[in-house]
């Protein structure tokens, strides 16, 4: 017998609201070795993903694996801290699945973190870069099979992907706490190997700044159900122009906890503004 998304979704919903009564404004996803952010919000609940009927559990090192409910800016917001990826063997259903759940439960604006590889020779470890469009040719769409009408359209517009306003208020905030912002394009590909050379000058000659393994996916989904987008990749290691560097997933950690900081002002800014 078929599984009915829809029916899936709306069991994990109830279960959540069982467990947390408020309804969430904005929804955050922390990436990899971001997720002491949550040490912003005023936690009111928190759920191990194992514990949530439907949920897939996170995998990799620097993800926590639970969804925090509580305020942030006098805003009530839930927060994964870690995220699920396709080369952990999900499905790109299962990956966008808490992206489904967390609009049911209320959202109207969505805020991803990601590490990424900086490609962009104008990039240094330890910047953050909004990102202001993306490429997900590389990644398997997560609305490809049968659409479901009550999320939204079958060929939904990507012309706006993240929201200029919410990047306008981003640099404004980045402005004036007097540091450095950058702005690009984001390169989803399927992971879980980092990249070769030849593929980061690949990336580069497409017009990529940085490269990652996550959030497209997410935004697609977001942007199919009405939900506004503002996304951030922390620049964690660079791929194009070090001929002798090896990349470990060790050393994205550190890069993503120690810029880390400048994310907590950018995000606790930014949904004080919503």
């Amino acid at each position: 017998m078929a599984i009915d998304p829809m029916q899936q979704i709306q069991e994990t919903v109830s279960f959540l609201k069982e467990q947390y009564p408020h309804q969430p404004e904005v929804g955050i996803v922390l990436g990899s070795g971001l997720g002491n952010f949550a040490n912003a919000i005023a936690i009111e609940k928190e759920v191990a993903y194992e514990d949530i009927p439907n949920f897939p559990v996170s995998t990799v090192q620097g993800h926590k694996g639970r969804l925090i409910f509580g305020e942030l800016s006098g805003k009530k917001v839930v927060a994964m801290a870690g995220r699920f990826h396709f080369y952990e063997g999900y499905t790109p259903q299962e990956v966008v699945f808490p992206v489904r759940v967390m609009k049911l439960l209320g959202i109207q604006t969505l805020l991803l973190s990601n590490a990424a590889g900086g490609v962009n020779p104008d990039f240094k470890v330890g910047d953050i870069m909004i990102i202001k469009d993306h490429v997900s040719f590389f990644t398997p769409n997560p609305l490809i099979g049968k659409n479901i009408e009550a999320f939204g359209p079958r060929f939904p517009d990507m012309s706006e992907p993240y929201k200029k306003d919410l990047i306008v208020t981003a640099k404004k905030i980045a402005g004036n706490h007097g540091f450095d912002i950058k702005e690009g394009v984001y390169v989803a590909v399927t992971g879980p190997t980092f990249e070769t050379r030849a593929e980061y000058k690949l990336i580069f000659t497409l017009g990529g700044d940085v490269v990652g393994m996550s959030t497209v996916q997410e935004c697609i989904v977001a942007n199919h159900m009405g939900i506004k987008v503002f996304a951030v990749s922390i620049i964690t290691d660079l791929g194009i122009r070090e001929e002798e560097n090896v990349i470990t997933h060790e050393e994205v950690l550190q890069a993503a906890k120690e810029a880390e900081p400048k994310l907590a002002t950018l995000f606790t800014e930014l949904v004080a503004s919503i």
